[in-house]
């Protein structure tokens, strides 16, 4: 038995144990997107902060000639400083109030910069705390100052204040006085609690999750499985093509919220970087779960590096004339040899759930992709991402939030009302290749790319159109509209996440943010 095994065993089988002992409500109809691993998720997924900061490689905080080993960790300062942000514009409320823990191996000195204060230190051990700065918000680093070459510092953990009790993973606790069995630190357990309680207590809510966000796939270049994220890296965070978090850690977190698990395939990925996922996910995933298998995200969308790499894949094969037509009939000819492997190592086709995607958009490409290379017969559900929002001209003339609400309810294209018309022509479309209809995202789409900061025409319109009551309401429109149409599942974009010029896409602002003050959130609990 490995160590990874013996891990996982460790903390899945404890609590696949107790799960029937939690009542609450699992949503069979809304599931839900994770966020990609940076270090301002917030929805902060780990009970060790370090696991989602920024690599030192990429992060503003390093000065000079820093080495690095293989996982990303110093070898040598060489007169410089390496530096991480391990938390950055957070919403204060995001993170439990208290001291955090800081541990490391190695000799060195470790400083703290912004929002993080210290309180303490001994060799191997700090202790900090965080302040909010004058926006209520934290923005948290450290820098190694000093690190022995022969010794370096390395293997950092920040873990929350407190622990859980043993047995009960979805509920932190300030002591042992709160348990009335053992009582597990989160410092002294890093390695064995991964999750913050806070973040299966929202997640437990969900029946899928879709790992498209976490396993960071956009954009991602691995080909071959000595490229995947591993469990030994300094951190799982970083720029897109480069994080992503190990399947292990998906794996644990499904079986944990005993949710179905949606992965999504890097577009280069071999042969055998498919056949070992799917072995790894067939001998580890709890078998009562589903395993939806999807190769890559959007591929139809042109901003993306996996649109380009199936267009130019297609067009090699002289799938077809046209770069669209080429690129969506190589991605459905992958995905057919994709699902073959997942059948093969899964002996069969009963618990899994082969997913391909179309532009919702554009509904004339929907039999162009379920007809190619036959891979209808090996489909199972089709995925569209029905997002309703106004057309980003249309907005720059916004002059308060009412004409927001109305712009979006007549845009000529993504209306409710129109995207709800879109899926009919796509149900319509689909009926002779018998595939169910699903929703991969969907949602509110307000955000006007063109700014640069959330403080920017039409950015406080469409941030307060987000927190608006009315914004309830048509989500529950567009949930209904997507029920009677067909659709058996909704995948929601996206877990708790912050605001920015960037777009307002998670149902919640931060994990912990009340429900009342969350009308995406409200309307999809209702489903």
């Amino acid at each position: 038995m490995t160590k990874m095994t013996r891990l996982l065993r460790r903390v899945c089988v404890p609590v696949l144990l107790l799960l029937g002992s939690y009542a609450h409500a699992v949503s069979e109809f809304v599931g839900i997107n994770t966020n990609e691993a940076t270090h301002f998720d917030a929805s902060v997924p780990f009970a060790d902060l370090f696991r989602t900061s920024e690599p030192f490689r990429e992060s503003p905080l390093s000065k000079g000639n820093v080495t690095y080993d293989a996982q990303g960790w110093v070898s040598h300062l060489n007169g410089g400083q390496a530096g991480t942000y391990f938390a950055r514009w957070l919403p204060f409320d995001t993170l439990p109030r208290g001291n955090y823990t800081v541990r490391y191996d190695g000799k060195g000195k470790l400083a703290y910069v912004e929002s993080a204060q210290l309180v303490a230190s001994e060799p191997g051990r700090d202790v900090i705390t965080f302040v909010p700065d004058r926006n209520k918000e934290i923005s948290a680093g450290l820098v190694i100052q000093q690190s022995d070459p022969a010794d370096p510092v390395r293997n950092i953990r920040i873990t929350l204040p407190g622990g859980i009790c043993r047995g009960n993973p979805f509920e932190r606790v300030e002591s042992a006085n709160a348990c009335g069995g053992s009582f597990l630190a989160f410092e002294d357990h890093a390695q064995e609690i991964v999750f913050n309680p806070d973040f299966l207590q929202f997640m437990r809510t969900f029946r899928t999750i879709r790992f498209m966000g976490m396993s960071g796939i956009t954009r991602n270049p691995e080909e071959s499985w000595a490229q995947r994220p591993n469990m030994q890296e300094a951190t799982w965070g970083g720029r897109e093509g480069s994080r992503g978090v190990p399947l292990e850690i998906m794996v644990m977190l499904a079986n944990t919220l005993n949710a179905n698990a949606w992965f999504n395939l890097p577009h280069q990925a071999d042969d055998d970087y498919v056949r070992q996922y799917a072995q790894y996910v067939q001998a580890n995933l709890r078998p009562s779960l589903k395993a939806y298998v999807e190769y890559s995200n959007e591929v139809w969308n042109s901003v993306f590096s996996q649109a380009q790499y199936v267009q130019q894949m297609g067009l090699r094969e002289k799938l077809d004339s046209q770069t669209l037509y080429a690129g969506l009939k190589y991605y459905a000819k992958r995905s057919r040899e994709i699902f073959q492997i997942w059948e093969q190592a899964f002996g069969g086709k009963g618990r899994l759930v082969r997913v391909l995607s179309g532009w919702a958009g554009n509904p004339a490409v929907t039999p162009v992709i379920l007809k190619a290379a036959d891979v209808y017969q090996h489909t199972d559900v089709f995925a569209l991402a029905p997002y309703f929002y106004a057309d980003q001209r249309t907005l720059e003339q916004a002059q308060g939030v009412d004409d927001v609400f109305s712009m979006m309810e007549s845009d000529p294209h993504y209306s409710i009302d129109k995207v709800l018309q879109a899926l009919d022509k796509h149900v319509e479309l689909m009926k002779p290749y018998n595939v169910k209809l699903v929703a991969y995202e969907g949602g509110q789409h307000l955000v006007h790319y063109g700014t640069k900061s959330l403080k920017q025409p039409p950015n406080p319109l469409l941030l307060a159109a987000n927190r608006d009551p009315r914004m309830e309401q048509a989500y529950i429109r567009l949930l209904q509209g997507f029920r009677k149409v067909g659709g058996s599942l909704f995948m929601a974009f996206s877990a708790p996440r912050i605001n920015g010029h960037f777009g307002f896409w998670g149902i919640k602002e931060h994990i912990n943010q009340p429900s009342a003050q969350a009308p995406k959130y409200r309307a999809l609990m209702q489903f």
